[in-house]
């Protein structure tokens, strides 16, 4: 069957003669549009990529992209799947087959600062990590896309100082979209997170996996926030963020089955 080939209502058949019913290629499937978050892009071949993106319609799903790096700088596409890229595209996708295959791509966003920001990108290949690890079955989850978009375009306009502390943010909020969100019952008795359970707590528990009185305060003032441009208020130090940030990634560790460590937290705990 030709992957392009449609077929149309006659008028003698249908009064909706003016709809257009696309045919599936077998082995190939419906062709969909969709808007996606790059997460990983690997060279195949000579000037194809591997791409795994977080889509809106269908999770996280394999992509295979032809013919998109060439030695030509003017003729080179791979610079649209680069790590947080985000981008509307028109697939064939079939629930059937592990690895799809894009027809059409463009921006949907075109950053202003994520990829000339040094700070900003690598927050950016922080996020991905994150969502990589995270993400385990090709499951729709459109709250959880709404929700990075909406992070990677805060992230690509907010100043230094909201910059420095959306990494907290972002590991902080992430959690509840995959059913083990950190509960913020913190109060006057309640003055110690445990990591393990995700709550605070009135006593240090018996486990060493909890934060001690300053951290779990700021960590409760940061899930109070909703909004990334909230970010302006807290006056945190390097030191603060990146003990935090650990503490948050051993938190991961012990709810994601194989999470193991992240790599751009050496990174970011430079450039911050």
């Amino acid at each position: 069957m030709d992957s392009h080939k449609v077929k149309y209502a006659t008028k003698g058949q249908s009064q909706q003669s003016n709809v257009l019913f696309l045919l599936p290629l077998w082995g190939i499937g419906m062709i969909q549009k969709t808007k996606a978050i790059i997460l990983k892009t690997t060279k195949y071949g000579e000037t194809s990529l591997v791409v795994t993106a977080f889509t809106e319609l269908f999770g996280v799903q394999t992509y295979m992209v032809n013919g998109v790096r060439s030695s030509k700088q003017a003729n080179a596409k791979s610079t649209y799947f680069q790590p947080g890229s985000m981008l509307e595209m028109v697939a064939y996708h079939n629930e059937q087959k592990t690895m799809q295959r894009i027809k059409e791509f463009k921006f949907a966003y075109l950053y202003t600062q994520i990829f000339s920001s040094v700070i900003k990108n690598c927050i950016a290949l922080f996020a991905v990590e994150i969502l990589n690890k995270c993400l385990k079955q090709p499951e729709t989850n459109t709250n959880l896309y709404n929700f990075c978009e909406d992070a990677f375009l805060q992230l690509d306009v907010c100043s230094k100082k909201a910059t420095a502390n959306f990494p907290l943010f972002f590991a902080l909020h992430l959690p509840q979209f995959f059913g083990f969100k950190m509960i913020d019952n913190y109060n006057d008795k309640n003055i110690f997170f445990d990591l393990n359970e995700g709550v605070f707590c009135p006593e240090q528990p018996m486990h060493n996996n909890y934060l001690n009185k300053n951290d779990s305060f700021t960590t409760s003032q940061l899930l109070k926030a909703m909004h990334p441009r909230e970010l302006e208020h807290f006056n945190l130090n390097k030191e603060t963020r990146r003990l935090l940030l650990h503490k948050y990634e051993t938190y991961y560790g012990y709810h994601i089955q194989d999470f193991g460590q992240l790599k751009t937290l050496v990174v970011l705990g430079e450039v911050l």
